[in-house]
């Protein structure tokens, strides 16, 4: 209702009372521009058909109302085409629910802890592939010496070297679900502490190339709360890290992280060459000290609510319409590749003001394909302590204090807005003669773009 007051937000993700040093939550649900339960069923034809367009825009005034955040989120990842059914989407979705049970009783069949309520946190094979009898793994999993699996285990022979390397990890994302997201209520209850490790086992066994990462339990935790159904909220994870999982890839000689961060270094040479120059002087030249924030997509930076509400603007931003049928066709498997080889040219109205400005300023035209909206993000918050990093850090250890001094004193709306900026004067300085081939894109598509306005 228009001119009611706005909603704190931190009911719907309680902070256990005895952690009174997290962040300040500043998301507050605004009536009249968060997206309500009424204006996203509003959004649905009678078939199913979602209204994305329109959607977008009330994301980006206000951010998606928690009630309904999950079933939203699956669409801004990808999980469902706006242009859908409802009868369509129930057997994606009972599918997908086949093949997550699938691959959890396959993981079962190899691990009995999968899917029983409990999980590891103390190392249960060694790299040979022998069983650790030690007393804490005993007591974490309720097996016992005499178990059947560890007969099982000694009486197998030599293990396939994926199956070592999957267990080998598997006690690695307990100590990591251990330490996820410990200040909310939600994570007091050991259910749900499980869940969250068994998705991530199932997802460490089935990214044959990736694996499992530290980090991941946070990109993973949100997920758990938003979608009641643990299949439900592995797709959701799962579509998440086809667009993240390149910077958690390695090859022994680098991280996949490291090309975002020379993007970065680009970015800011860029938009503030005296900044740039004065942290390569620093010896920050890699600028290591942002890792974190892409890694984990600033969930440390921001309290939990703001961080959701950060994620959802990106998402909306980016938001390509292409984006389901790119990551359902096997060709496309692990990688957002920009063209489609089906369909109509996508219509620009669609997409995300983000994915808008690459269409029309040559963000799209690099070979790697668009940048993520997240390197801006750094970038807008470098360009914002700029004066301070000038003048007060005299080492990398100054840089890192003055961007931890930031944790939850950043507006979702605002660091969003700043990125954009700094991503419409990056696209004009690197594309300056871009927006005669949009004429011509424009021309063959019959799409069209008014002077000066957005479509």
């Amino acid at each position: 209702m228009w001119g009611a007051a706005a909603e704190p937000a931190d009911s719907y993700y309680q902070i256990r009372p005895e952690c009174t040093d997290v962040p300040n939550t500043r998301f507050k649900i605004k009536p009249g521009k968060t997206l309500s339960v009424r204006k996203w069923q509003a959004a649905f034809t009678q078939e199913g058909f979602l209204d994305i367009g329109k959607t977008l825009g009330r994301i980006q005034r206000g951010g998606i109302h928690p009630s309904i955040r999950g079933e939203v989120w699956e669409f801004l990842l990808g999980c469902y085409d706006p242009k859908s059914t409802f009868d369509e989407r129930e057997q994606i979705r009972q599918r997908r629910r086949l093949q997550y049970a699938s691959w959890k009783q396959e993981c079962k069949q190899m691990f009995p802890v999968i899917g029983s309520g409990g999980f590891i946190t103390a190392p249960v094979i060694t790299e040979k592939g022998q069983p650790i009898l030690d007393p804490l793994v005993l007591q974490e999993t309720n097996l016992g010496e005499d178990s059947d699996f560890f007969k099982e285990l000694e009486s197998r022979g030599p293990l396939d070297k994926k199956v070592i390397q999957w267990m080998l990890t598997l006690h690695q994302i307990g100590l990591d679900v251990n330490r996820t997201d410990r200040t909310l209520v939600f994570y007091e209850k050991k259910e749900n502490l499980s869940k969250l490790w068994d998705i991530l086992a199932l997802y460490a066994w089935i990214d044959n190339d990736v694996g499992y990462c530290q980090g991941m339990s946070d990109l993973c935790s949100p997920m758990i709360m938003l979608l009641e159904d643990e299949a439900d909220a592995f797709w959701c994870f799962e579509r998440l890290m086809r667009r993240l999982r390149g910077n958690f890839r390695s090859t022994g000689r680098s991280v996949g992280v490291e090309a975002q961060l020379t993007h970065l270094s680009t970015i800011t040479q860029i938009i503030d060459p005296k900044l740039h120059h004065h942290l390569e002087n620093l010896g920050g030249g890699d600028y290591l000290f942002a890792i974190r924030m892409i890694m984990v997509q600033f969930r440390r930076e921001f309290s939990f609510c703001d961080s959701l509400y950060l994620w959802e603007m990106m998402w909306g931003l980016e938001y390509d319409p292409e984006m389901y049928s790119l990551y359902e066709e096997p060709e496309f498997e692990g990688a957002r590749t920009e063209g489609s080889s089906k369909g109509k040219p996508k219509s620009i109205k669609q997409c995300g003001k983000y994915e808008r400005e690459n269409m029309k300023n040559g963000g799209k035209s690099s070979a790697e394909g668009p940048l993520p909206i997240s390197v801006f993000l750094v970038a807008s918050v470098l360009k914002d302590k700029s004066s301070k990093l000038m003048t007060e850090a005299r080492g990398l250890d100054d840089v890192v204090k003055i961007l931890n001094d930031i944790t939850g004193n950043l507006d979702a709306k605002k660091a969003c807005a700043g990125a954009m900026k700094l991503h419409k004067k990056y696209l004009k300085k690197v594309y300056p003669y871009f927006p005669s081939l949009l004429d011509l894109f424009m021309s063959q598509t019959g799409q069209e773009i008014a002077p000066g306005k957005e479509p």
